[in-house]
């Protein structure tokens, strides 16, 4: 997997927790950085355990699979896309508070990372080296969260629903090319 696939993907996987990001500069009216920064560690934290977790189950599981691995990798990133493109056209308004306290900041940081669970998992199928993978899926996410909550704070929450289906449209498209390379190789 190139760099360039790598933080596409980092970038598909970063804009739920982008999306919360807003959601929590929304309530802070002003950006507080020290909670910026809290914000962008536990997302960027999580964003990177996950994905880790989910490798070492690929990987487990790899020999049973191999030959029809490419569309499981595909079927995950393009049900995780399209929850995530359904949720961003989704009326529904979401509360968001401006705490930071950390049994609300591990709830909504799992909750943002569920997604990358099962990107690890094609990950082991693909053979990607993790470390290096999730670390910079794990420094993406903690930049892009820190953004957002700036974002939030500065332009409110127009762009939320956007960032949720741009990072939707990422994943089904990065789905679409692991099982095209698959099939005409």
């Amino acid at each position: 997997m190139s760099l360039l696939e790598l933080f596409v993907i980092a970038v598909g996987l970063s804009m739920d927790a982008f999306a919360v990001a807003i959601c929590k500069g929304l309530s802070m009216h002003t950006l507080n950085r020290r909670h910026a920064l809290i914000i962008g560690l536990y997302f960027g934290g999580f964003q990177a355990l996950m994905p880790l977790m989910g490798y070492f189950l690929g990987l487990r599981f790899q020999d049973a699979i191999t030959s029809y691995d490419h569309w499981i990798a595909f079927g995950l990133l393009a049900l995780i896309g399209g929850n995530m493109i359904k949720e961003s056209l989704s009326p529904g308004e979401d509360s968001c508070d401006a705490s930071v306290a950390w049994r609300d900041m591990v709830v909504l940081a799992v909750a943002t990372s569920i997604d990358a669970l099962a990107v690890g998992v094609t990950f082991g199928f693909l053979r990607v080296q993790i470390l290096p993978a999730v670390s910079f899926i794990g420094i993406v996410t903690f930049f892009l969260s820190v953004v957002g909550v700036k974002v939030g704070t500065v332009f409110g929450s127009r762009y939320k629903s956007r960032a949720e289906f741009a990072g939707g449209f990422i994943l089904i498209i990065m789905g679409l090319k692991i099982l095209a390379e698959h099939l005409l190789s």
